[in-house]
């Protein structure tokens, strides 16, 4: 999902992973594993250090309860070259951008042009 008016861009991960979440809910998964390159995996660890982030942990806490198996896992970026490409695509769509699929789109499994 692309989210343009966050307070930062961490702000706009949380907001972005709590979105998964409830997207992998109403399709009825109930294992998930999301994998991020941010610092997501530390704040979700460790809540009580990011307190500009109490509203997000809440939620995010209370979503993930839903789940039988929940986890969450940092991937570099440099060993994620298709979450690159999706977040560099993402960046150029002037409106929002909404993809929840297990197959991605044709356009994503293009070669990236440097």
């Amino acid at each position: 999902m692309n989210l343009r008016r966050s307070l930062s861009h961490l702000h706009a991960e949380c907001e972005a992973l709590i979105w998964a979440i409830k997207c992998m809910k109403t399709l009825q998964f109930s294992d998930v594993v999301f994998a991020t390159d941010s610092q997501l995996v530390k704040m979700v660890s460790s809540p009580e250090e990011w307190t500009a982030f109490v509203t997000h942990m809440d939620e995010f806490s209370h979503s993930k309860t839903f789940f039988h198996t929940f986890k969450i896992r940092h991937i570099p970026r440099a060993h994620n070259k298709m979450a690159d490409k999706l977040t560099r695509g993402a960046r150029s769509f002037l409106s929002a951008m909404l993809y929840v699929d297990s197959l991605p789109p044709v356009w994503l499994s293009e070669p990236m042009v440097s």
